[in-house]
């Protein structure tokens, strides 16, 4: 066991945040914590990272063990490049490597017992290099800032003038490389763009330590984690399994919970009757009898209604007025910032009551085609038209529409002043403000908080085409199903988009997705997307091998299609037969010099070479040239096999 919390408590002024529970972490294991926004998640990463102390209760780390924190909000100060910043995980290997060719440097000019020690040195030094796959660190370095969505073209920035996301992103790249035996990760995919969060998947899964993240992604932790740890009620519970099969157990435990209360209250009704019923007879047995059934009634726990957090999601939005049955329509639409070009030639159409996904990679210019058709930006070329009868609604990510000294019933109000109070609360309570919450001042709002106000405003609005920039940005998990919910069942049209890959699943039926500026349609949700995109990599694949070989082919005019078609056949075999030579003659190749490697590691430790100076320069000069020719070998091979 890694990791062991029992009994946390913690209070802030009058208010426990947390009150009791368990949970554990094996080595390698990866688990999520989830809870609403507010339930206690970060305060309980606080606790496990010893920056808050607990109340009552106790955190178990084993000793000797390593662990990392990536907190939602870096205040990265630096004069480093991006590239440095990152590699600077990396300090302890590239030391390593710096005295080991410094050792091979001075070797020359010693002898004796300076000799020797120089030696031994770096013999140890080679194996604890080798060990911490020092001569492949470079490529891992440029994996991670790869893959975390920085080009070649960023590693010179300075990492100290970067945006808050770019900072957050640099510092899980230094996180990821440092490799601790436990991280910890606060919503990691808030930054991140669709190929970078699977990339980051793909990383964690693999990841030989343990990982707990937080993080309101479903689709992301559905594929990352097996294991859930709740916060709920200041209570923490542990469940095995991913996302999905959590909100499974969870709507189960409901489920036996609400009929536990049920069948608690018949019982309690039926005492209640019997009871009214004895003393109705008005006699001394019948009364004592009725009064020894109420002191049994006294005495049972009486059972809490289980709360349901869709109760309030009963309300249903639509819009006032059927729009055309052409929405939109986009011809030829370009757009540049300055050198920059974003996308040219796009034409894309939508059709009435079709919720429509728009997605890519960011800076692809997603955002900026909203801005377009809402007349916020201009386009560089191309045509847009709006359907008949069409209304829209727009929801930026920056809620800028809200008035801070308004209270949330206020802003309600003023938007519709023909709303009655019951409405206003009730609308307000479909996106979980109940009670006193709508008294309070629009700028005392969370980003999240601000986020579902602005949604329960635009569902309001009689308008018919709800066009959604990154609408579950900053909604927890809870918030995001009340959307998903409230625009499945919505009959008018939504343009939307996100890297929520599980909203897009629940809400989308086209995905649009922006690649390398180029358009692509399929029809259905986010997975029927990938099946399509698998589709067109792989068709594309086979017509680029088969353009390839048609150009080195000679002319094949006078053939038969069916000769033609067996030439092509034919050809394609023996380029796929030089392939697999090439990875084979490739793989061959590092076994052996792998080998030598080993080789010569072996030699070192032998006391008769050891002291031999001219045989520890041959050695040594051949490691290196060993190291060179392995780097280069292992890009061929990713090269050949990708």
């Amino acid at each position: 066991m890694l990791l062991a919390c029992r009994e946390l408590s913690k209070t802030y002024v009058s208010a426990p945040v947390l009150t009791g529970g368990y949970f554990h972490i094996e080595e390698k294991e990866k688990a999520a914590i989830v809870g609403i926004n507010g339930a206690g998640k970060s305060t309980l990463l606080n606790l496990i990272t010893g920056q808050l102390s607990p109340d009552s209760g106790e955190v178990i780390f084993t000793k000797g063990k390593r662990m990392g924190y990536l907190t939602q909000h870096q205040g990265l100060v630096s004069d480093r490049s991006i590239y440095e910043e990152i590699a600077s995980a990396k300090a302890e290997i590239f030391s390593m490597e710096e005295e080991m060719r410094g050792l091979e440097q001075q070797m020359h000019a010693l002898s004796g017992e300076a000799l020797e020690a120089a030696m031994e040195r770096y013999s140890r030094l080679s194996h604890e290099f080798e060990e911490a796959n020092g001569y492949a660190v470079r490529s891992e370095i440029t994996g991670v800032i790869k893959g975390l969505g920085f080009n070649e073209s960023d590693y010179d920035r300075p990492a100290g003038v970067l945006s808050g996301g770019e900072k957050t992103r640099v510092a899980l790249g230094k996180l990821l490389l440092s490799r601790p035996d436990l991280i910890l990760l606060d919503e990691p995919t808030n930054h991140l763009d669709i190929a970078s969060v699977t990339w980051l998947e793909g990383y964690l899964k693999d990841y030989p330590g343990a990982v707990i993240v937080v993080s309101h992604d479903r689709y992301f932790l559905d594929r990352v984690v097996t294991k859930v740890i709740e916060v709920e009620n200041g209570v923490v519970s542990m469940y095995t399994g991913g996302y999905t099969a959590y909100a499974e157990k969870k709507q189960q435990l409901r489920a036996i919970q609400l009929q536990a209360w049920k069948n608690q209250q018949q019982e309690i009704r039926h005492q209640e009757e019997v009871i009214a019923k004895l003393k109705s007879f008005n006699r001394e047995k019948s009364i004592k009898r009725a009064e020894s059934r109420e002191k049994m009634l006294g005495k049972i726990e009486r059972l809490e209604k289980p709360k349901e957090i869709h109760d309030a999601m009963h309300l249903s939005f639509e819009p006032h007025e059927v729009s055309g049955e052409d929405v939109l329509e986009i011809k030829d639409l370009s757009k540049s910032f300055g050198s920059k070009k974003l996308f040219s030639d796009l034409s894309f159409s939508i059709r009435r009551g079709e919720h429509v996904g728009l997605i890519g990679e960011n800076g692809t210019g997603k955002s900026t085609i909203l801005k377009i058709i809402n007349e916020l930006t201009e386009p560089d070329s191309g045509s847009l038209r709006i359907g008949a009868r069409v209304c829209i609604g727009y929801y930026d990510q920056e809620q800028q529409l809200l008035q801070d000294d308004h209270t949330l019933f206020d802003e309600i109000r003023s938007a519709y002043p023909g709303m009655t109070d019951s409405e206003v609360r009730g609308t307000l309570a479909a996106f979980l403000f109940t009670g006193d919450d709508v008294f309070k001042l629009v700028g005392d709002l969370s980003g999240g908080e601000r986020g579902r106000l602005s949604l329960a405003k635009l569902m309001l609005s009689p308008c018919n085409f709800l066009i959604l920039d990154e609408p579950t940005n900053h909604l927890d998990i809870t918030s995001r199903e009340i959307l998903e919910d409230v625009l499945s069942r919505y009959t008018g049209t939504v343009l939307t988009v996100s890297h929520d890959r599980y909203f897009l699943n629940r809400v989308a039926t086209r995905i649009l997705s922006l690649e390398e500026g180029c358009l692509y349609s399929s029809i259905g949700n986010y997975d029927d997307y990938l099946v399509e995109y698998g589709k067109r990599k792989e068709l594309a694949l086979q017509k680029s091998a088969g353009a390839s070989d048609r150009a080195s082919a000679s002319p094949a005019a006078g053939l038969t299609d069916s000769a033609l078609e067996r030439k092509i056949k034919k050809e394609a075999e023996a380029k796929r037969r030089r392939l697999e030579n090439e990875i084979k003659k490739t793989e061959q190749r590092i076994e052996a010099l792998e080998a030598r490697n080993e080789e010569i590691d072996q030699l070192f430790a032998d006391e008769s070479i050891a002291t031999d100076l001219a045989k520890v320069t041959v050695l040594s000069q051949e490691k290196n040239e060993i190291r060179d020719e392995l780097d280069s070998l292992y890009q061929k091979w990713e090269e050949l096999t990708c």
